[in-house]
């Protein structure tokens, strides 16, 4: 049996605040397959990037286990983790705060080398950043260019070539177009999607994009609050969203035509407070669908079909209904 590039057990990361605990990650549990993408989506603050740098453990996890090829990391000590650093690397999601403003393009890229101590000669080194430019499209002449020099395409592939500077096997793309205009941002995914099929990688995307993370992702994990409230293959998800909060964000993709004009359904009422949240499905006060035991107790995720897993309550009562069409008793289709 293939064992996962990535997988979380029950992972967790808590901040302290002066009113209680927040619970930026709750609980998550998911599993990234070799060479596949997985697309991380939710609204700002709903713990993504926090995941993300739990998983890559730059924050120190408060629970749980991340397992990278089989191994528990999240115990791991900083001179374990530094040669874990060649295997997992992150792109950073604004292009000007992530570089250093006092380096230079081949500077920027050689650092991770020189620390690592991958490359130890100097010509070697240069060598290894002129590969790196040119294999995310930067023209070797702006190799001794400052980023303020840069525009923010040419910025962003900076950042990507600095994450392959290791040759790591796992990037965590922590919404790495989201500052780009949109004619930009489809060169970084076409670059990124490119690198993936000739270099082997497995990603990580966290967006709140979803047109963004279709074209990308194998699979796509929604997050609401810090928790993982679905996840089905990219397919499944757009064709039967089966959350109420999915399906609320599906409705919201703009529709590129004047003809057409479709009604928004607002999310309405209030986002629960994550700091010390009560017992519950934290979707509960905005949901069209709650009923009475979502306020008992969190609901679990629960497999509707294969491979499409669903935190409600609808589905774990074995009724459902999506998009005004019934679906057949979950438990009849188990048997």
């Amino acid at each position: 049996m293939t064992v996962p590039m990535i997988q979380t057990k029950n992972l967790k990361k808590y901040f302290a605040t002066k009113k209680g605990e927040l619970h930026a990650v709750d609980g998550v549990n998911l599993t990234i397959n070799s060479g596949e993408t997985l697309g991380v989506v939710g609204e700002s603050g709903c713990g993504k990037s926090t995941l993300g740098r739990v998983i890559l453990k730059l924050l120190e996890p408060t629970e749980g286990e991340v397992l990278y090829e089989g191994n528990d990391i999240s115990k791991y000590s900083r001179k374990q983790m530094k040669n874990m650093r060649k295997e997992m690397q992150i792109i950073f999601q604004d292009p000007f705060a992530s570089l250093n403003p006092r380096m230079t393009v081949s500077e920027i890229i050689a650092e991770p080398i020189k620390v690592c101590k991958t490359i130890t000669n100097d010509n070697e080194i240069l060598e290894k950043v002129f590969d790196l430019m040119n294999t995310v499209g930067l023209a070797e002449r702006f190799v001794n260019t400052y980023p303020h020099e840069l525009d923010g395409g040419r910025r962003q592939r900076i950042g990507v070539a600095r994450a392959l500077a290791l040759d790591p096997k796992f990037i965590v793309c922590d919404e790495p177009v989201s500052a780009l205009d949109v004619s930009i941002q489809a060169q970084i995914l076409n670059l990124m999607m490119d690198l993936q099929d000739n270099m082997g990688l497995t990603y990580m995307f966290i967006t709140h994009d979803l047109s963004v993370v279709k074209h990308i992702s194998d699979n796509i994990a929604v997050m609401y609050l810090g928790q993982c409230v679905e996840l089905a293959k990219t397919d499944e998800l757009f064709e039967n969203p089966a959350h109420p909060y999915t399906e609320a964000l599906l409705e919201a993709i703009p529709i590129p035509s004047l003809k057409y004009r479709k009604k928004l359904n607002i999310i309405r009422g209030e986002v629960t407070s994550p700091i010390n949240p009560k017992p519950g499905c934290r979707f509960a006060p905005r949901c069209p669908k709650v009923m009475p035991e979502c306020s008992q107790a969190s609901p679990e995720l629960t497999e509707i079909s294969p491979g499409h897993f669903v935190s409600c309550y609808i589905y774990m009562n074995g009724h459902y209904q999506t998009k005004g069409e019934k679906h057949e008793n979950i438990s009849a289709n188990k048997s």
